[in-house]
């Protein structure tokens, strides 16, 4: 089955529709007959616009499809997608110039080398197997996905590196969202699992009988809850919602679960999966609000995230700003729409 590996491929979406809207119209005499595109001072060579072209044509046969014709609808669909990755590419390589933010040879192969690792066990012989079998070459996944992204990432970095959240800040969110962290009602409870009430009844008489002394191996011999059974049963369970790793649980199992006295063991207990016997391992921790101080760090982070996102947003808009009357394409060649998809650059498949 073939499998293909998009995730480590794809140029950001978000990228590509903020910055879809490049300047330039039709066809403009400022552009060099050998390209299909000048953005600013620098120019798209038909060269490098027909190697991309080539890579989508093989992104469709590893699909199974066959490679667009010119003329139709779907060749001039990955014709625009292809002319606006490279103007797009290049508007910000022009940024990150300015900038001085640069993607390395060597930042390259590492990534190339976390590639083969992820996805091939470092096995190089099956990577360039792939890379055949999908009809691209190293330097086409380099040019057109590795360093593309690797320089998205690296401007995005700096675009954002003074983004700071204050304490204030912080606290002004948890006053507005107190109910946020709001933690239910929680519990360690473990139990057996079982289908037929005859085998939980015969193991609930056991139990009682040793006081519970034998719930983990019997829970690791019968329950066919395979998780909590490999831990002697336990589970930690959460009433009415979700705190941590307590999680909620159907509604016979959480009654039961929040209703024994602590070490009770309950007789079998009825659910949508089969029959449990469930023994309370601690007392109920009351639902409680958390403090600031135990959830400032999440705040934090979640704020910061928010604010970097906000601030890159912004700047590639300014970017597609500065880039208005800038860009001009060869006649031929201009995208017939301002918001395009993300061009299929180069995709690697395996064999499972």
């Amino acid at each position: 089955m073939k499998t293909r590996l998009l995730p480590f491929l794809s140029v950001s979406v978000a990228l590509v529709a903020v910055l879809a809207a490049c300047g330039g119209g039709g066809g403009s005499s400022s552009v060099p007959p050998n390209a299909v595109a000048t953005v600013g001072s620098a120019t798209i060579s038909k060269a490098t616009f027909n190697q991309l072209m080539s890579v989508g044509c093989a992104h469709f046969k590893a699909q199974g499809q066959p490679c667009p014709k010119p003329g139709t609808v779907t060749y001039g669909q990955l014709r625009d997608q292809a002319i606006s990755f490279l103007v797009q590419t290049n508007e910000l390589q022009q940024e990150a110039q300015k900038m001085g933010v640069t993607v390395t040879q060597q930042e390259v192969d590492k990534q190339v080398a976390t590639i083969k690792k992820t996805y091939y066990k470092g096995n190089t012989k099956a990577f360039n197997e792939a890379l055949k079998k999908d009809q691209i070459t190293l330097a086409q996944l380099e040019q057109f996905n590795i360093r593309p992204n690797l320089l998205n990432s690296k401007l995005e970095a700096k675009v954002t590196s003074s983004i700071k959240v204050s304490n204030s800040a912080a606290m002004k969110y948890y006053d507005q969202n107190k109910s946020a962290f709001t933690q239910p009602e929680t519990r360690e409870v473990r139990h057996i699992l079982v289908n037929s009430k005859s085998l939980a009844d015969r193991l609930y008489q056991q139990l009682k009988h040793d006081n519970g002394s034998n719930f983990a191996q019997l829970a690791k011999r019968y329950s066919k809850d395979t998780a909590s059974a490999a831990h002697g049963g336990k589970l930690c369970v959460a009433h009415n919602g979700t705190s941590g790793n307590c999680q909620p649980t159907v509604t016979p199992f959480d009654k039961v679960a929040f209703s024994l006295k602590t070490n009770g063991i309950s007789a079998p207990v009825k659910s949508q999966y089969g029959w449990h016997i469930i023994q309370a391992l601690t007392p109920v921790k009351p639902a409680h609000t958390q403090t600031f101080n135990e959830v400032k760090t999440q705040i934090e982070q979640n704020l910061s995230s928010q604010q970097r996102q906000t601030a890159w947003q912004n700047w590639l808009a300014k970017v597609t700003d500065d880039f208005k009357g800038k860009v001009s394409y060869q006649t031929g060649y201009a995208p017939s729409t301002t918001t395009t998809p993300t061009v299929s650059t180069p995709t690697v498949s395996t064999t499972g």
